[in-house]
């Protein structure tokens, strides 16, 4: 169970003018705006679904991801994932996720891939039994046999996305965080990853959160979607409850990520 509760997030950006006089400026006095990523942030996520987390950039999805895996604190508010307080307990916590960030690597970059599962084993401390089995299923079901003696560095995007989503789930992770995982790869390694996910939701009771810009992704996946407008939960529904009359997904998407942007610029500028 992932239970958030008016979760604030708020970052400090530093802020200067351009030309030789502000850059000189900047070394004495430096301005600093604060953006809310988070702003009250609530929802609940019960044990083995998969939830589509989307919103158009900057509205606070990767931030909130990064919270859920224990990477960031927020400022206030409660976040409770299966039990643990994630950014509390954090080496408890680990074990009990798996994290793939679409433009992130895990894997060593100079090794062979299957050297850097065997690192993976060492630090999450794997039992021998578990680690072999859930390579074995993992190479089956991502066909990654004649990766696995190749070093990182030398594989495509989707050859690395695959040997990436089997590094995240050699543990058996309960919760996986999927941050924009088919961006950059082409139809058939997208359709590879899809069904890898929706096997291993279904087979091993595996909740899913995941974050994309594919609707492509979200009808093949997600049972139920949250949009997120400026750090606030505007929608937790169906795709139903996104699509609009006579419009495909993605216009309804582009439609409603509009309508955001325009609610955003009408708050400004009564903040005026």
């Amino acid at each position: 169970m992932i239970h958030l509760e008016n979760v604030v997030k708020t970052y400090k950006v530093a802020r200067r003018g351009t030309g030789t006089r502000e850059t000189l400026r900047a070394f004495f006095r430096r301005d600093y705006t604060e953006i809310r990523a988070l702003d009250g942030l609530s929802f609940d996520i019960p044990d083995g679904e998969i939830v589509g987390l989307l919103g158009p950039n900057g509205a606070g999805k990767s931030t909130a991801i990064k919270i859920l895996s224990g990477i960031l604190y927020p400022d206030s508010g409660t976040v409770e994932c299966n039990g643990f307080v994630p950014y509390k307990d954090r080496m408890r916590y680990t074990r009990e996720i798996g994290v793939v960030f679409g433009q992130r690597t895990q894997l060593f970059w100079d090794v062979p891939v299957g050297d850097s599962y065997a690192l993976l084993k060492d630090i999450y401390d794997i039992p021998d039994d578990v680690f072999n089995e859930n390579l074995e299923e993992m190479t089956a079901l991502l066909r990654l046999e004649k990766l696995l003696t190749t070093p990182a560095r030398q594989l495509s995007l989707g050859q690395r996305m695959r040997c990436e989503l089997a590094a995240s789930l050699l543990h058996s992770p309960k919760i996986l965080f999927l941050d924009e995982p088919t961006i950059g790869l082409d139809a058939a390694s997208k359709l590879a990853v899809r069904k890898f996910v929706r096997d291993v939701n279904e087979r091993r009771q595996t909740t899913v959160i995941l974050t994309t810009h594919d609707m492509q992704d979200v009808e093949a996946l997600s049972e139920r979607v949250m949009m997120i407008g400026k750090g606030k939960l505007l929608l937790n529904g169906t795709l139903s409850d996104i699509r609009r009359e006579g419009e495909s997904l993605d216009e309804s998407l582009v439609e409603f990520y509009r309508q955001i942007e325009l609610d955003n610029r009408e708050e400004e500028e009564d903040l005026s």
